[in-house]
C-alpha cells in the first residue's frame, strides 16, 4: 500500500545545508584576504565572487506574496500567500495552479526538448511522441483503428462472453466493472499477491450518483448528455435511452460500493479468498474465465471491497447483455479519445475537463504527448532526464536531509510521553528498517518487447497499455522488485510504501521552493524537508501506522498504546472536519486523516530537524523574520494553489489530501508556531494548548 503527498526546480548542487547556517559561511571580509597563484608568483588579493542567490527573493521566500494586512493568526494561509493568491490567474488549460504545477510545467518543458530531439532522431520514445502529435493522420483514420474492437463488443451474446472480453479491455487499460492489480501481499509482503476491488463507475465517486445536492445533480445530467454523446458520434441509434440505461446501471453500482473511508482501511480491505469461494459468493460474473483473460490463473485473490464485488456481480447478470455492451463502448472510445478523432477528443475534455473539473481548455497537443511517451515509455524517457537534469552531487545532498529528517524521527518517537517503551521499541526498529529512494531508480525497465510503430497513436497507446499490464501480472511468482519505483523522476511528487518500507523523492520535487542550495536553511528545511517528514510519517499515520518493519499488516501497538494514538487521531480528524472550503462542503476528516497526521507529524518532525541543525546556535534574522518564522513560511509557500470552484468541490468528495490553505493551517497545533508569530486567543487560528493535537 502506498501514500502519495499529492499535489506539483533548479537542481540542487552539494551545498546543500543540511547543518550548515549562513554565520557558519566564511565571511567575506576573509574570504577577501585569500590571494591566487599563478605558478610560484602571488597576484594579490582576490575579491570574491558573490554567493549565489536563491531563486526566489533574498533568502528563498517570496515575500511580496505575501498579504500582511491579514494576521498570522487569523489565516496563516492568506497571510504568507494573499497576495500571490489574489494576483495570480489560473491558466485556461489547468483546473487549479500553484508551486506544483510550477514545477511540472518545468518538467513538461523539459521533457519536450528531450522528446522533440528524439523525434528528429527517429528513436524508440520519438516515434511515440511523433505519431501521437500527428493530430491530422489520426483524424484521416477515423474509427478504423478501434473498429474491430467496437466489433468485438457488439458482438456479445451473454455474460460469459462479456466477461472473456472485459478481460481483454482490462489488459488494454479500458476500465470495467471490477479493478484489478498485482502488489505485495499485505500479510505476507515477501510475495506477489492478486487483487480484485469495487470499479464501474464514469465519474469519480459514489457521491456524484446518489447525492442531491444541486451542482452534482447538474454533473449527473451532463454526463448523461455525454453519454449520449459519445454513442451519437458511433454512428449508434436511440442515443438518449441507452445513456439513460448506463447511468441507472452505474447508479446501482454505486449505491453497492463502499465508501473511500471505509475502502482506505487497510484492515477492512484485506480479504483473502481461493478462487472458488469467490465465484461462491458472486457468482454473477465468471471470475475463473476473467482472471484467465487478464493473465493471472490464480488459486486465491485478495478482494478489497466483497460486499461492493458481490453486488456488482450480481448486477453484471442482471442487467441487459446491451447495456453492458454500451457501457463497454463508451468506456472504450473515452479511454483512447486523444488517439481517436477529434470529435471524440473534445466530447471526452467537455465533460471530463471543464464539467468535472472547471478547466476552460484542453493542454496543447505537444503537452499531451509529452505526457503520453512519459507514461507509455517511462524509464527510457526518464534516462534521458536523469542525465540532463538531476547530478549525483543532488542526490547525495538530498540523501543527507533525509538522513537528518530521519534522525529526528527518531528522537520524536523517543521522547514521547503517551507511548510506552515496548512499542517505542518497534517503532523504531521500523524506522531503522526504512529505504530512502532519492531522484531516480538504480534500475530501468526494459522496453524492447513493445512495439511503437510511425503514424500509428491509437496501436501505440494500446499497445502500451497492454505492455503495462502484462508487466504487471507478470510479476506473479517472482520475487519482489525493490528497486522499482512508482513514479518517474520526472514527477513533482512523493510517496511512501507500506510494504516495501520506503519513502521516494522524484528528481522533479528537488527545486525550489521546496529545495534550492541557495536559499537559507529554514526554507529548505520547511519546504522539502517537511514533505520529507510527510513521507516518513506516513509509515505511522492512522494506517501505515499498521505494518511493521517487515511491511507486513500487523498489530505490533499495545493496546494501551493503540487507544492512546486513535483518541490523538479523532481529536485531528475532528479539527478537520470542521473546516468549509466550499458553502455547505466541509473537509473530511476521516478521509484525510492519513494526510493530515503525515502534514502535522512532519512538520514537526523537520522543524526539530532544523533546530538540531543549529546547533544550539540562534539563526540570524533576515529581512525582519527569525529562523523560525522563516520556516513556517517556506511550508507554506509550497502549498501555494488556486482552484476552480468544479475541481475543489471534486477534491473535497474524491481527495484523500485537505486542500491547501487547511494543510497550511496545521501549524494551529505546533507550540513553535505560536512562539513564532504570537497568534492571540482571538483570532481564528488560534488553539488552547490543551486542544492543541500533538501526535507524533
Amino acid at each position: 500500500m502506498r501514500r502519495l503527498l499529492l499535489a506539483t526546480t533548479l537542481f540542487a548542487t552539494p551545498a546543500l545545508l543540511a547543518g550548515c547556517t549562513r554565520a557558519e559561511r566564511p565571511a567575506p571580509a576573509a574570504v577577501a584576504q585569500q590571494t591566487q597563484t599563478v605558478g610560484e608568483a602571488a597576484v594579490g588579493p582576490v575579491t570574491p565572487a558573490p554567493a549565489p542567490a536563491p531563486q526566489i527573493g533574498s533568502f528563498g521566500f517570496d515575500v511580496a506574496g505575501m498579504d500582511r494586512s491579514v494576521a498570522a493568526g487569523e489565516d496563516f494561509y492568506a497571510y504568507a500567500n494573499g497576495t500571490w493568491a489574489r494576483t495570480t490567474e489560473i491558466p485556461s488549460d489547468k483546473s487549479n495552479f500553484g508551486m506544483f504545477s510550477v514545477l511540472a510545467d518545468l518538467s513538461q518543458e523539459r521533457t519536450h526538448s528531450i522528446l522533440e530531439e528524439a523525434r528528429a532522431e527517429g528513436s524508440k520514445i520519438g516515434t511515440a511522441y511523433a505519431a501521437y502529435l500527428d493530430r491530422q493522420a489520426i483524424d484521416a483514420r477515423g474509427l478504423e483503428p478501434i473498429r474491430p474492437w467496437l466489433n468485438r463488443i457488439a458482438g456479445i451474446t451473454d455474460t460469459g462472453a462479456y466477461a472473456a472480453l472485459a478481460a481483454e479491455a482490462d489488459r488494454a487499460g479500458i476500465p470495467i466493472p471490477f479493478a484489478t492489480y498485482v502488489g505485495q501481499d499485505d500479510k505476507n509482503p515477501e510475495v506477489y499477491a492478486l487483487s480484485l476491488a469495487q470499479a464501474g463507475l464514469g465519474m469519480p465517486d459514489r457521491d456524484y450518483y446518489l447525492s442531491d445536492e444541486a451542482r452534482l445533480t447538474e454533473t449527473r445530467n451532463a454526463y448523461r448528455e455525454h453519454l449520449a454523446r459519445v454513442l451519437t458520434l458511433a454512428g449508434e441509434p436511440n442515443a438518449a435511452e441507452r445513456a439513460q440505461a448506463i447511468l441507472d446501471f452505474e447508479t446501482a453500482i454505486a449505491r453497492a460500493h463502499w465508501t473511500r473511508v471505509d475502502s482506505r482501511d487497510a484492515d477492512k480491505t484485506y480479504n483473502k479468498m481461493t478462487v472458488a469461494d469467490l465465484t461462491t459468493r458472486a457468482p454473477g460474473f465468471d471470475f475463473v474465465r476473467y482472471f484467465e483473460g487478464i493473465g493471472a490463473p490464480v488459486d486465491s485473490v485478495i478482494v478489497a471491497q466483497p460486499s461492493a464485488v458481490e453486488g456488482i456481480a450480481q448486477l453484471i447478470a442482471d442487467t441487459p447483455v446491451q447495456v453492458l455492451r454500451d457501457q463497454l463502448m463508451v468506456r472504450s472510445l473515452d479511454s483512447f479519445a486523444d488517439v481517436l478523432p477529434t470529435a471524440f477528443d473534445d466530447a471526452q475534455f467537455a465533460f471530463y475537463g471543464t464539467t468535472l473539473s472547471g478547466t476552460p481548455e484542453q493542454q496543447a497537443r505537444w503537452k499531451r504527448a509529452v505526457d503520453f511517451t512519459s507514461a507509455a515509455l517511462a524509464d527510457e524517457v526518464s534516462q534521458e532526464y536523469v542525465a540532463r537534469y538531476f547530478p549525483p552531487e543532488t542526490k547525495a545532498a538530498a540523501d543527507e536531509l533525509v538522513q537528518n529528517v530521519i534522525a529526528a524521527m527518531g528522537d520524536r518517537i523517543r521522547g514521547l510521553d503517551w507511548m510506552s517503551a515496548e512499542t517505542k521499541e518497534r517503532a523504531l526498529a521500523k524506522l531503522a528498517a526504512f529505504t530512502p529512494k532519492i531522484g531516480y531508480p538504480d534500475r530501468w525497465r526494459d522496453y524492447s518487447n513493445l512495439e511503437i510503430r510511425p503514424g500509428d497513436a491509437f496501436g501505440n497507446n494500446w499497445r502500451a497499455n497492454q505492455w503495462a499490464h502484462n508487466y504487471n501480472v507478470g510479476k506473479l511468482g517472482q520475487p519482489i522488485y525493490r528497486w522499482e519505483w512508482g513514479m518517474t523522476p520526472m514527477t513533482v511528487n512523493a510517496y511512501a510504501n507500506f510494504g516495501m518500507v520506503e519513502i521516494v523523492f522524484p528528481a522533479a520535487i528537488l527545486q525550489p521552493p521546496f529545495f534550492d542550495p541557495n536559499a537559507d536553511p529554514a526554507l529548505n528545511y520547511g519546504g522539502i524537508g517537511a514533505v520529507i517528514g510527510h513521507e516518513i510519517s506516513h509509515h505511522f499515520d492512522d494506517q501505515g501506522s499498521k505494518y511493521d518493519a517487515t511491511g507486513q499488516l500487523e498489530q505490533w501497538w499495545t493496546p494501551e498504546d493503540l487507544a492512546a494514538f486513535e483518541a490523538r487521531t479523532a481529536a485531528l480528524s475532528a479539527q478537520y472536519d470542521a473546516y468549509e472550503p466550499l458553502p455547505g462542503m466541509r473537509v473530511q476528516g476521516d478521509l484525510t486523516l492519513g494526510e493530515n497526521v503525515a502534514d502535522l507529524a512532519g512538520l514537526t518532525v523537520a522543524h526539530k530537524a532544523y533546530r538540531d541543525s543549529l546547533g544550539g546556535q540562534e539563526p540570524p534574522v533576515l529581512d525582519g523574520f527569525t529562523g523560525d518564522q522563516r520556516f513556517y513560511l517556506g511550508w507554506a509557500q509550497v502549498w501555494r494553489r488556486n482552484y476552480r470552484e468544479a475541481n475543489l468541490r471534486q477534491r473535497l468528495l474524491t481527495d484523500p489530501h485537505s486542500p491547501s490553505q487547511q494543510r497550511t493551517w496545521v501549524v494551529r497545533n505546533l507550540d513553535p508556531w505560536y512562539s513564532a508569530f504570537d497568534p492571540q486567543p482571538s483570532q481564528q487560528l488560534y488553539l488552547e494548548p490543551a486542544e492543541r493535537v500533538n501526535i507524533w
